[in-house]
């Protein structure tokens, strides 16, 4: 098959747990480039946190926020937000629970907690900056995802109170919340439409669990040597891990580089 995209998850896949990127993963990612193979960020991760990371690579092509805002070469071409009428029965349901809340919107990010140690400790794990303080920033502005603080014990609280959402686990003291159904995979579903690529003709890396659709989504899914154990069944293939060359020899199994 001759693949014509590469989707790469971030944490985990393109920066390792210091949140760098392996020297050897930009040069195969230009390798890549080079050979006019389109490289395109998938993350869940907003716009505003890899700014950096996709200039270093080159890449102005992205779908983000779990794919519900997909950018092609700078310009934005698929959107979906969560309902208000989704979201205030989040905060109400969370502020039942005193779990405190990061309203994700396309360009800014806010908590409705001033303070809170889960947001803190989850936020600076992505070592970007803290989300600032308004508790009314999803009344005002189109929301695409939402960070829900609570511990993997109290998941329980949410799983019958929400169900037009769907609540996906990346850190021990955070959750993203997104609209029932939304994946990364409708964000590259979307991508590969407007490009006229075939699924077939597409590859994906990633290591989380947020990956498991966009892994199926594509005809060749790459799963990290250090995935998340779950995830591995959703792989076609399993590279080596991020720190020992994993995206150069996934990349080489493809037949891309």
């Amino acid at each position: 098959m001759a693949y014509k995209i590469v989707f790469f998850d971030i944490d985990g896949t393109l920066v390792n747990e210091d949140k760098q990127v392996p020297a050897d993963t930009i040069e195969a990612i230009r390798e890549l480039q080079s050979r006019g193979v389109e490289a395109v960020i998938s993350t869940g991760r907003a716009p505003y946190f890899f700014k950096p990371l996709a200039e270093l690579l080159g890449i102005d092509s992205f779908v983000s926020l779990n794919g519900a805002y997909v950018v092609y070469k700078g310009q934005p071409l698929y959107k979906r937000i969560i309902p208000l009428t989704s979201l205030e029965a989040l905060v109400n349901h969370a502020n039942l629970h005193n779990h405190s809340l990061v309203f994700e919107g396309s360009d800014a990010f806010f908590s409705n907690a001033e303070t809170h140690p889960h947001v803190i400790e989850a936020v600076s794990s992505l070592k970007v900056d803290l989300p600032g303080y308004d508790a009314d920033y999803w009344k005002t502005t189109d929301i695409y995802q939402v960070f829900l603080h609570c511990q993997a014990e109290e998941e329980h609280l949410y799983e019958q109170a929400l169900p037009d959402l769907r609540l996906v686990r990346w850190h021990r003291t955070a959750m993203d919340v997104l609209p029932l159904g939304g994946s990364k995979a409708q964000g590259i579903a979307a991508m590969l439409q407007h490009l006229g690529i075939e699924p077939e003709e597409a590859v994906a890396f990633g290591d989380g669990l947020n990956d498991k659709e966009m892994l199926t989504q594509v005809g060749l899914g790459i799963a990290m040597g250090n995935s998340h154990e779950e995830l591995k069944p959703y792989a076609d293939y399993l590279t080596t891990h991020i720190d020992e060359q994993g995206i150069r020899n996934g990349l080489r199994y493809a037949g891309l580089i």
